[in-house]
């Protein structure tokens, strides 16, 4: 079935009357001007095209120009395509013991260059990424677009950032809402832990809506130090403060069904906990989306309107000699 995807640029149309009367008034007012005897001696031979044809021409070349952009398609029916992917968000910590240094150069920037090495290994998957601290922050919304993703993540950063805390709970209502009706929920957390003892209500929570949780937990156990612009954070006594691992988190990630996985200088080690999720969750996430068949066919009268163009300026004829 045909039909027009901009229909409305059909009222161009409109436009032919007034056109076809300016052009015929243009070419009466011509002959008007000069003295039959005086237009016989400088007219062009009619060797080419009449000015009534050559009018013609130009109204035929607009009223195609009108149907290209009124973009006619033809509908072939719909396709049913069967796709497997996986639904993902990616968490990264913001907070302010993410600027600790004892990964280097720090938690936060250690963070970014592990998630960007994960996108190298994630096939069939939809990636979304959040920053969190004691709130969160979309950076981007569902999308196999890496490459937007990598410019977005590399341009991250904590200088206008300087909250405290780490809210896991809110991360989950979050990533919850943004998966919307999906009955797999991914939540992929790159976190130093946070402070918290025992994480009871994120783990119902994460229960209770089905979210799986996978944590990459950056830190190590001696803890670091947070640079600021006096040199290092310290406390209300004067004393550094030194923010260590925390591996309570664990009990999060295992008890929803996820894996957890503590930072190392290994290459592969972000590619083993891909690995799981993709082969856990893979062969699920089968689905068959309806796509409409539709063929283009604007580039029909466009070249049309450009042909009848051509035919209505480049027909010049010869200037007749006496």
């Amino acid at each position: 079935m045909l039909f027009f995807k901009n229909i409305e640029y059909l009222w161009l149309l409109i436009l032919i009357i007034p056109l076809v009367f300016f052009i015929k008034h243009k070419v009466n007012s011509f002959d008007n001007i000069f003295a039959k005897e005086v237009l016989d001696k400088i007219k062009l031979s009619k060797r080419g095209f009449s000015k009534q044809v050559k009018a013609i021409f130009l109204i035929i070349s607009f009223i195609f120009m009108v149907i290209s952009f009124a973009r006619p398609v033809i509908n072939n029916g719909e396709i049913k395509v069967k796709s497997s992917f996986v639904d993902m968000v990616v968490a990264i910590d913001m907070s302010k013991s993410m600027f600790a240094t004892d990964i280097y150069p720090n938690r936060f920037e250690f963070a970014k260059m592990k998630f960007l090495n994960m996108l190298k290994f994630l096939k069939n998957t939809k990636v979304a990424l959040i920053g969190f601290s004691s709130q969160t922050f979309l950076i981007s919304p569902l999308t196999q677009d890496f490459h937007t993703l990598k410019y977005l993540t590399s341009n991250l950063n904590l200088e206008n950032i300087s909250l405290k805390g780490t809210d896991i709970l809110t991360t989950l209502s979050t990533a919850n809402d943004m998966f919307g009706q999906s009955d797999k929920k991914i939540l992929f957390l790159l976190t130093d832990g946070g402070d918290a003892d025992n994480f009871k209500k994120e783990l119902k929570y994460a229960k209770s809506n089905n979210i799986t949780v996978y944590i990459y937990n950056i830190g190590t156990k001696k803890g670091g130090i947070i640079k600021d612009a006096n040199g290092a954070l310290k406390d209300k006594n004067g004393n550094l403060v030194v923010v260590k691992l925390n591996e309570n988190i664990k009990k999060l990630a295992l008890g929803s069904g996820g894996a957890y996985l503590e930072a190392s200088l290994k290459k592969d080690d972000i590619k083993q906990l891909t690995t799981l999720l993709e082969h856990k969750f893979k062969a699920k996430d089968d689905e068959v989306t309806t796509i409409k068949n539709e063929r283009e066919l604007f580039y029909f009268p466009l070249i049309l309107a450009i042909l009848f163009f051509s035919m209505a300026i480049f027909s010049t004829p010869k200037r007749r000699m006496k």
